[in-house]
């Protein structure tokens, strides 16, 4: 971002939060809400994140991961919650790059933690954000959670 955001100004640069005043929009803004402020929804023994109430649907796709072999409750909810970083943008965003993913994903874990811990506090989850071995896997950048209590039982 650093030398994208130096060219502005004649080469003379400029700040992100100037850089989102120029290049930015409500509905995009909007859009964001819902990745960088998430609601999460309490399902029997899971929590998932989701703004949507739980139908039909969501409870089959629940039960179909529930029957694979070797699944566990942390499975099940590392499956359904995992967001993968480059999904924020279209598919062939040309400006993606691994600093970018890193920058995100990070915060990303960040906030999930937070609000997390601020909404379920007596229900610990662990927040996991995984960074490939090849950095140009871009889909391979993974952001998902599961609760404590799940993993010991696993």
């Amino acid at each position: 971002m650093k030398d994208e955001l130096g060219v502005w100004n004649n080469g003379q640069g400029i700040d992100l939060e100037s850089w989102i005043s120029c290049s930015g929009s409500f509905s995009l803004a909007v859009g964001y809400v819902t990745i960088f402020c998430p609601k999460f929804i309490e399902f029997e023994d899971y929590i998932f994140q989701s703004d949507e109430p739980v139908d039909d649907q969501f409870i089959e796709n629940i039960r179909g991961f529930e029957t694979r072999e070797g699944s566990t409750p942390a499975s099940v909810e590392w499956v359904i919650n995992h967001l993968h970083i480059a999904d924020l943008q279209y598919r062939g965003c040309e400006d993606i790059s691994p600093d970018k993913l890193i920058v995100l994903g990070n915060a990303l874990k960040e906030t999930y933690e937070a609000r997390l811990a601020y909404f379920f506090p007596n229900k610990p989850c662990v927040v996991e954000f995984y960074i490939p071995d090849n950095p140009e896997d871009y889909d391979d950048y993974q952001l998902s959670f599961w609760q404590k209590k799940h993993e010991e039982n696993a």
